[in-house]
C-alpha cells in the first residue's frame, strides 16, 4: 500500500511535487516526519505529515505532541532554559522536555526518545497526566519520577543551554513571563 504524504502547504499542489523529491536520497535529511491522527486521537494509516509549518497542517489532521515533567524522589521538579536562538520562546524556562513524536512511534515511546534527548534521563516508565486537543496536534502529558544524579542531567544542542531543580513552591511561583508549560503547575504536588 502506498503512502499519501501531505506537506504543510496547498498539499494537493505538494503531493504532485513530492513524486520527483522523494527520489533524492537527501529529500528527508533533516526533516521530521510525522504519522497523521485523527481527533479522537486514531493513527490515519498510510498519511503522513512532515514538518515544515506546522500552522498549515490540513483541518481534520494532527501530529503527536508530548510534555514530560520530571519530578525527583526528593520532591525538587527540573527547568530547562530553551536556547536563546530558538525561533519560538528563546531564553525561557519550560517545566518539561518533550516535543513531537516522529514517525512510527507511540505517544510513550517518543517521550521517552525526547526525555533522553533533551536531559540525558532515561527512564523505563512514564506516568500518562493527560491528554488534550490543539489547533494542530494532540498533547500528551506525563510525569517521570526519577532518582538520577541531579548533577547528571545532559543540555541538547540548539534546543537547551541551562536547568535547574526546583521546590514545587518555586515552580508554581514562577510568573508566565519566565515559565513556557505553566499548564503542568496543576500536576504539581506541593506536599514534598
Amino acid at each position: 500500500m502506498a503512502s499519501t504524504i501531505i506537506l504543510m502547504h496547498n498539499f494537493k499542489i505538494m503531493k504532485i511535487k513530492l513524486i520527483e523529491k522523494i527520489q533524492d536520497p537527501c529529500y528527508h535529511k533533516n526533516m521530521e516526519l510525522w504519522d497523521a491522527y485523527n481527533s479522537n486521537f486514531e493513527k490515519i494509516e498510510g498519511v503522513t505529515l512532515i514538518r515544515e509549518k506546522e500552522d498549515e497542517i490540513p483541518d481534520g489532521l494532527y501530529h503527536l505532541v508530548c510534555h514530560i515533567l520530571v519530578k525527583h524522589t526528593d520532591g525538587t521538579y527540573l527547568l530547562m532554559k530553551r536556547d536563546p536562538n530558538k525561533p519560538a520562546w528563546p531564553g525561557f524556562w519550560e517545566a518539561t522536555a518533550g516535543g513531537s513524536v516522529l514517525q512510527g512511534e507511540s505517544a510513550l515511546e517518543g517521550s521517552l526518545r525526547e526525555l533522553r534527548e533533551e536531559t540525558g534521563i532515561v527512564a523505563e516508565s512514564l506516568k500518562e497526566l493527560d491528554r488534550s486537543l490543539g489547533k494542530t496536534s494532540l498533547h500528551y502529558r506525563y510525569l517521570c519520577v526519577t532518582d538520577c544524579a541531579k548533577d547528571s542531567i545532559k543540555l541538547q544542542e540548539g534546543e537547551t543551554c541551562d536547568y535547574r531543580w526546583v521546590s514545587a513552591r518555586e515552580l508554581l511561583d514562577m510568573p508566565e513571563s519566565e515559565l513556557l508549560g505553566g499548564q503542568m503547575k496543576k500536576y504539581i504536588d506541593i506536599e514534598k
